[in-house]
């Protein structure tokens, strides 16, 4: 049986006059992935922020389980660069969690070498995934994630979308996300909900990429990119080419290479 998490329905918001959404429905059940994609001005970010009641809609109707647990990451976050925290204790300020608690997380988002390593040095990617490992340790049963991938190159886009649906399978949690990333969103999300102030059209991921309403917005975008939806039964190397599972580098930065002297992939290696 579904078990729905949060849903609005008929929400409204104007700024100074202008409408910024328009009878806007959403539902979110346990589970699944909802992605809402959308030009730039769309309403996207604020869908989300009046959902979580972080600004007030003109009017709406919001539902919530009892006792609903949220973990929500937001586009952006600052860290003042004279701030003395590191990764591992940046994780202990979650409330009730352990050292062992803190190595489970690291190793599921493969920061576990990057411990004792300062927030501010995190490369893009690096700093998502720790966010996303923050959010596990509060065992949310909705995750809301606005632009995750967000500064992260290709590669670490693919492998920070198939990290978020493997904390769906692993803690049947539900997803929300914003995204602009089109042609990796569709493989990771169950359903997509395409905005522009209204909702355009909504549904699985290989009807939306096929309505006229999506193509009318993205089309032209889109040119030189297909849309699909694949097992993921291979990794990357650090070079980005397609290796079997298992034999991918671990412990690759874009910006310095290798963080493992003892790793066959090392910059020295590769040179």
């Amino acid at each position: 049986m579904t078990e729905q998490l949060i849903s609005v329905t008929k929400a409204r918001l104007t700024f100074a006059g202008r409408v910024v959404l328009q009878d806007v429905d959403l539902v979110v059940n346990r589970g699944e992935i909802v992605t809402v994609i959308g030009p730039n001005g769309a309403g996207k970010s604020c869908l989300i922020k009046g959902l979580l009641g972080l600004i007030r809609f003109d009017s709406a109707v919001i539902e919530k389980r009892d006792n609903l647990k949220i973990g929500y990451v937001p586009q952006k976050l600052h860290i003042d660069d004279i701030m003395p925290l590191t990764v591992s204790r940046f994780l202990k300020m979650v409330p009730a969690v352990n050292a062992a608690d803190i190595e489970q997380v690291l190793q599921q988002v493969k920061l576990q070498n990057l411990q004792q390593s300062a927030i501010q040095s995190l490369s893009g990617g690096e700093l998502q995934r720790l966010l996303l490992a923050r959010i596990i340790l509060q065992k949310p049963d909705l995750l809301v994630l606005d632009e995750p991938a967000q500064g992260v190159d290709i590669i670490g886009q693919q492998e920070l979308y198939q990290l978020i649906t493997s904390v769906r399978d692993q803690y049947h949690c539900g997803i929300l996300m914003i995204s602009h990333d089109l042609h990796l969103v569709m493989e990771a999300t169950d359903r997509v909900l395409c905005l522009n102030r209204h909702i355009c059209c909504s549904g699985h991921p290989d009807a939306i990429s096929q309505h006229p309403e999506y193509l009318r917005m993205f089309g032209a975008a889109m040119d030189g990119f297909a849309i699909y939806t694949h097992d993921h039964d291979h990794e990357h190397d650090s070079h980005g080419n397609v290796v079997p599972l298992g034999t991918g580098c671990q412990h690759w930065d874009e910006d310095v290479g290798c963080r493992q002297d003892s790793c066959e992939n090392s910059e020295r290696e590769h040179g």
